[in-house]
């Protein structure tokens, strides 16, 4: 089987899978025209009943033109699998045409039927020219999968059916056995329009029967969500994969405050031929979701990226990035991905910094309140926290959070207190009583610089603590052996910082004030405003794909990776589980 990294450069092939896509969505269309247009669609189901036949997968209903849809989706996504299916399925239709037309006489006299024999063998014809551009593999359990889910789902839906066809029942006498409602309900589930004359005794009301008929077109759903489905992702990053990864940071670490994150364990990663660079990933929902730039000699990258796109491309995973600085981004563009700007970095500068001057009233304030109340900050390297008080500072983490679910993906690492981790650097704030009311973790930048990781404060302690320990490191920034800085992530900073201004456009005011009602639940004026009060200087980060159709799956599987969203269906504890395994 041809990969995206081998497959031949054909102008024909190309063209073919094109065609066949574009016949799919055609085809998704006409279905939709025949089911909100009664008499066109009267027309083609006549065609389909009676002495005339349609092509391939023209038979109009929303049920159709979905599955239709689902087809043109996978063959674009250029699943292997989708391209097996259709070509058996029209080759199989277009050989009983052929058949009917060369030994039936009287179906010859109609010249749809010419044409529908026409169209099939097109689309099979196509297909087959593009064979080689249908190279995504699947996952090697889905046939099992799909059959397990296909035999489970009608027999669950089937006895469900028949139950709710005992209760509903209108028939005047009832005389119906339970196998015989059984029997209806798996008709129903199968055919979704079974022959009432097969079952005399059994009257099923409407709603009934449109309940049944929506819980067979679910198990149909995730019958081909199962046999289509993408490899969940490749290997994850293993304790060698890990060595190779901290010898470049050791070597290139300062390029990108990003960079200590690749080291997350739930994701794979990639090296470049000659080793000297890689890209880390994390596959969600069909989308290899790489973050920050590249990491390794630049000079190395070209070669880390090609090999992270033809992987996406084998598995038929939707490539992007998320957070890459602008180097990283420059070299991924060129790779045919676009860029999007995400928001801002916040950078301080540790010599460029000060307390002075009226802008940073309010953080001096701060500062001095929460040292007037006997508030005391103490820095240490994880390596120098012994075992028992790291415990302790990770349960009181874990107290602290908002909400159960641990949050971040491109600037977070996710397991505080590993002990692989010793160069991050813990501060811990403490009230007069010596009470613990606040932590920050940061992981390395380089040699001297460090990446906010973890930010965690007692919801009863005072309001400042943040600053607080902010400025106290910055203030003992020569203790701590760093001259930089990298903290939160603003995403769409100027948006609100021009939006604010006199004289800002309808627009821009418009979607400040959006921005603003979605920061209720998801912080994202906070957090810029959280990051203004140091003087930052800010350090642009953009997203990148291939097509901008696919801007919305890519948020929602980066809103899933960041932890804003959850697969439905998972309840919490098994995603815990499945953290606890990466870990």
């Amino acid at each position: 089987m041809s990969t995206g990294e081998n497959r031949p450069d054909d102008g024909w092939a190309r063209r073919g899978a094109a065609f066949g896509i574009g016949y799919l969505r055609v085809v998704t269309a006409v279905n939709v025209l025949g089911a909100v247009w009664v008499s066109f669609g009267e027309d083609i189901r006549r065609h389909n009943t009676a002495e005339l036949f349609t092509p391939y997968l023209v038979t109009p209903g929303f049920a159709s033109a979905a599955f239709a849809f689902f087809l043109a989706v996978t063959l674009r996504r250029r699943k292997r699998a989708s391209w097996i299916l259709n070509m058996a399925l029209s080759g199989l239709l277009g050989a009983v045409f052929a058949a009917v037309l060369a030994f039936a006489p009287e179906f010859r006299t109609h010249p749809q039927n010419w044409f529908s024999l026409a169209m099939t063998v097109l689309f099979a014809g196509a297909l087959l020219a593009g064979r080689h551009e249908f190279y995504a593999k699947g996952d090697r359990s889905n046939p099992r999968r799909a059959l397990l889910t296909a035999a489970g789902g009608v027999l669950v839906t089937s006895l469900l059916a028949a139950l709710l066809v005992t209760v509903a029942d209108e028939a005047p006498t009832r005389s119906s056995t339970f196998a015989e409602r059984w029997s209806y309900g798996l008709m129903r589930a199968v055919s979704m329009d079974p022959a009432q004359g097969d079952f005399p005794g059994i009257s099923s009301p409407a709603w009934a029967d449109a309940l049944i008929n929506i819980a067979s077109a679910a198990v149909f759903a995730a019958v081909l969500w199962a046999a289509f489905r993408s490899v969940r992702a490749t290997d994850p990053i293993t304790p060698a994969d890990e060595d190779r990864l901290r010898a470049l940071l050791v070597r290139h670490g300062q390029a990108d405050s990003l960079g200590y994150f690749a080291l997350r364990r739930d994701k794979s990663v990639v090296f470049s031929p000659s080793g000297k660079a890689a890209v880390t990933y994390r596959v969600v929902g069909g989308v290899s979701l790489a973050s920050g730039d590249p990491l390794g000699d630049p000079e190395a990258w070209p070669g880390a990226i090609d090999r992270w796109l033809a992987e996406a491309r084998a598995h038929g995973w939707t490539p992007a990035v998320m957070g890459a600085g602008e180097r990283g981004g420059t070299v991924y563009a060129r790779h045919g991905l676009d860029a999007l700007e995400l928001g801002d970095e916040a950078i301080v500068d540790i010599a460029d910094f000060t307390l002075e001057g009226r802008a940073m009233r309010g953080v001096r304030q701060a500062y001095h309140r929460a040292r007037r109340a006997g508030y005391t900050v103490r820095i240490r390297r994880h390596a120098e926290i012994p075992a028992e008080e790291m415990a302790e500072l990770v349960r009181l983490a874990d107290d602290w959070r908002d909400g159960d679910t641990e949050r971040g993906f491109s600037m977070a690492l996710g397991r505080l207190g590993d002990p692989a981790d010793g160069d991050c650097l813990m501060l811990e704030c403490a009230d007069a009583d010596g009470r613990p009311r606040a932590l920050l973790s940061f992981v390395p930048w380089g040699g001297k610089g460090l990446s906010l990781d973890l930010m965690r404060r007692d919801r009863e302690s005072d309001n400042g603590l943040i600053e607080f320990m902010v400025l106290d490191l910055i203030q003992r920034a020569d203790e701590a052996r760093i001259t930089q800085l990298s903290l939160n992530f603003a995403m769409f900073r100027s948006v609100f910082e021009r939006g604010a201004r006199l004289g800002a456009g309808p627009v821009l005011r418009l979607w400040r004030s959006l921005l603003a009602f979605f920061s209720r639940w998801w912080q994202i004026e906070s957090l810029y405003r959280a990051n203004a009060k140091y003087r930052p200087a800010w350090e642009p980060r953009y997203m990148l794909f291939e097509k901008s159709t696919d801007v919305l799956r890519i948020g929602l599987a980066a809103a899933r990776a960041e932890g804003f969203l959850e697969a439905p269906g998972l309840p919490k504890w098994l995603h815990r589980k499945q953290l606890e395994r990466v870990r």
